[in-house]
């Protein structure tokens, strides 16, 4: 565990019975070095005494947004700032709406909303109220924010009812905190890129072609891959999605854009074309708006440059690790079979992007990873999840 010595850690205790396993990761966080404080919660109070845990931190025990000693220094700012990671365990259902709705109401939440640093969740609340769907959706909400989760696992909780819902262990948790400093530096100095999004192909000064790809699931790698230290740039098509912290964002809009923005950023080592590129384009471009009488309603299409083609197939701009993405609604197997081979990647993703998968502007992805050695079917998850572990298998492949 050397990655946690020197580690600055803000432990924030909400409510419920888990709250005890609070004290034995104190003295395991202590026990490898990491420096604490920490934040006890109005609910954590009723589960474990200010007194314990301030002694097991050896350190002043945080809890009131308006301490008028603490508030002098900004305390809610100073906390987060200070610290290299924020931990909250447990997180309880009550705890997590809150994080997902903004609110600021204590200095728990205040330090949360007001923090620039990474954020580890470790949930733990009966199995009922973790499957239901308002907490399943105030989950995706937070993990959409950027949150990292530790748990829970399957067990029996206090009640006495069996199931997802368990706090994990404090062993767990202290080996999910080292993993986690120690995959900052597993893609340290690796230069990539990712597309992202549609690409536009104009008709007139009004009308263009485009698709449905919202760039969620390029964005979700971008900021995977900045997480794991990569020197990431990602070239996005129009997209409402915030450009993820640290990641450097080219704004594009057509395949020519997006291919010249792309050769800009080679070569790299990594190479990601998450981009749904539109296909086809207009052979002549009407420079005024093209008007309902008087037009003969014909479109003459073209076929548009392929970016993937555009860096994969030269020598001097291909990534040391090519991966592409299929969207399919039919076939899925077999077309993205050919992609992969047709294009030179190394890996492919493909997806199932019909309609009843509802993919498109949502925030799960279904998969069928391919690399040269075969393929393997990836069960359906958040997108942000399935950014985690692509990127992790990219780390491994450079390790």
């Amino acid at each position: 565990m050397q990655e946690l010595k020197n580690k600055k850690i803000l432990l924030i205790i909400g409510g419920g019975i888990a709250a005890y396993k609070s004290l034995e990761l104190i003295r395991s966080l202590k026990k490898y070095g990491s420096q604490l404080e920490v934040i006890l919660t109005s609910s954590g109070r009723k589960f474990v005494t200010e007194l314990s845990v301030s002694q097991l931190a050896e350190r002043e025990v945080h809890t009131d947004l308006f301490d008028f000693k603490s508030e002098l220094k900004m305390g809610h700012i100073n906390l987060s700032r200070n610290a290299d990671i924020i931990l909250v365990a447990p997180a309880t259902a009550n705890f997590i709406s809150r994080l997902a709705h903004g609110r600021a109401d204590e200095l728990a939440t205040a330090t949360l909303l007001a923090s620039n640093k990474p954020i580890i969740i470790v949930p733990a609340m009966n199995p009922q109220m973790w499957n239901n769907p308002a907490t399943q959706k105030n989950l995706m909400s937070i993990k959409k924010f950027g949150y990292y989760f530790c748990g829970p696992e399957v067990g029996e909780t206090a009640c006495g009812e069996n199931g997802m819902g368990r706090m994990e262990e404090p062993g767990s948790i202290v080996h999910y905190i080292n993993e986690y400093f120690l995959k900052k530096n597993k893609l340290k100095n690796r230069k990539a890129f990712v597309t992202a999004g549609p690409t536009i192909e104009p008709i007139d000064p009004v009308r263009y072609i485009s698709n449905n790809s919202s760039g969620k699931q390029g964005y979700a790698i971008a900021s995977a891959l900045s997480r794991y230290g990569a020197n990431t740039t990602l070239i996005s098509g129009p997209s409402f999605e915030k450009a993820p912290e640290g990641v450097e964002l080219i704004k594009v809009k057509t395949a020519i854009e997006m291919l010249d923005a792309v050769k800009s950023c080679s070569p790299s080592d990594i190479g990601i074309f998450a981009a749904a590129v539109v296909d086809w384009k207009i052979k002549e471009y009407k420079d005024h708006k093209i008007k309902k009488n008087g037009y003969d309603r014909k479109l003459e299409f073209i076929e548009n440059v392929s970016v993937i083609q555009g860096v994969v197939k030269n020598n001097s701009l291909k990534p040391k690790l090519s991966i592409g993405f299929a969207a399919e609604t039919e076939n899925i197997y077999e077309n993205a079979k050919e992609k992969h081979s047709k294009n030179d990647l190394d890996w492919l993703l493909a997806n199932d992007v019909s309609e009843n998968q509802e993919v498109f502007n949502g925030d799960y992805n279904s998969i069928v990873f391919f690399e040269k050695s075969g393929s393997e079917t990836w069960q359906r998850m958040p997108k942000v999840d399935v950014a985690e572990k692509l990127v992790n298998k990219i780390s491994e492949y450079f390790q």
